[in-house]
């Protein structure tokens, strides 16, 4: 419940500040840069605070960070329509689902510079993509997983959005880094980024699957939600957890011994590269944009020993 409520107002205050920014918009006519996320979430905390310096950086343009009212391809595709409606300049976006927004992410390529950032649209006319290799990522948490489990095992999975290209490469991923291993990933739940159901289905597991041996939460709060119900049920420690992100809960687990480790990314360079990346694009200097149009931003691991270090980096980045 609480972090449902934090969530809320994570939302709440995001929603907030693009709110006087397009005021803003209105009242200077300085060119607007959006970055659209894909669900209400702490992961986009960093983004918030990547968008932040990049704004001290940018003077001559207003900035905003969106959350849609709900992880939803209709409502996220209603948000950037409007933002184009309002004279958007340039949107980056986490698409909810690139394979089934094909149409819509280019009608907003058609009508403002569309860039992607955390899960990628190949297939669309977005002009580059910035954000992670979700499949190395998911290699690494394979990497994770065999190190903690050399005997080997039976993991499952646990995601937001299965239909994501940042789900479907970071599993695709961890089943090539678990190839020939004695550890295999036999399933994975999809849960739409809703908190209460990435909880039950981790409970459900727990007893439709007593044979299951490790858990992945392949997106920021699934390792918090798994980490909840083992430790309502009185089995943290008994199965290997293996994390993405940096969720607190996770970084917790991760320095107590009861999270194996976790993949993080780097959302805060996402948002700060790709606002001044986007600014720099407008004004007609393309050299930043590779042949291929992606950018990666290394996810690295971090275990027990780099807790503490990489924590207080995270409050450095957010000005704290």
């Amino acid at each position: 419940m609480k972090s449902m409520i934090r969530n809320a107002s994570v939302a709440a205050a995001a929603l907030a500040l693009g709110l006087s920014a397009s005021a803003a918009v209105r009242a200077d006519d300085k060119p607007t840069l959006a970055f659209v996320v894909n669900g209400a979430s702490d992961f986009w905390k960093a983004a918030e605070a990547g968008v932040k310096k990049a704004q001290g950086e940018l003077p001559d343009y207003n900035l905003e960070l969106k959350y849609p009212e709900q992880s939803s391809v209709a409502i996220q595709q209603r948000l950037m329509d409007d933002l184009v409606t309002a004279g958007v300049k340039g949107i980056m976006v986490s698409a909810v689902d690139p394979k089934t927004s094909t149409d819509g992410l280019n009608k907003i390529a058609s009508e403002t510079a569309l860039f992607t950032t955390d899960s990628d649209a190949p297939q669309t006319k977005r002009v580059a993509y910035i954000g992670s290799s979700n499949v190395d990522a998911g290699k690494q948490a394979a990497e994770i997983a065999k190190k903690a489990m050399p005997d080997g095992g039976k993991c499952l999975g646990f995601v937001g959005l299965l239909g994501a290209d940042n789900a479907k490469e970071r599993i695709q991923g961890m089943k090539d880094g678990l190839a020939g291993s004695k550890i295999e990933l036999v399933d994975v739940r999809g849960d739409d980024i809703d908190q209460a159901r990435a909880k039950k289905n981790v409970e459900d597991a727990l007893v439709a699957s007593p044979d299951i041996t490790c858990m992945v939460g392949f997106y920021s709060y699934n390792t918090p939600r798994i980490y909840e119900a083992l430790r309502d049920a009185g089995k943290l420690g008994q199965i290997t957890v293996v994390g993405f992100d940096d969720d607190p809960i996770t970084l917790g687990g991760v320095k107590e011994g009861t999270v194996a480790a976790t993949v993080v990314q780097q959302p805060f360079e996402w948002a700060y590269q790709g606002m001044k990346l986007m600014a720099s694009y407008l004004k007609g200097d393309k050299s930043g944009i590779p042949e291929k149009g992606l950018i990666i931003i290394p996810t690295k691991i971090i275990g027990k020993d780099d807790v503490d270090a990489y924590a207080a980096n995270l409050k450095a980045m957010s000005g704290n």
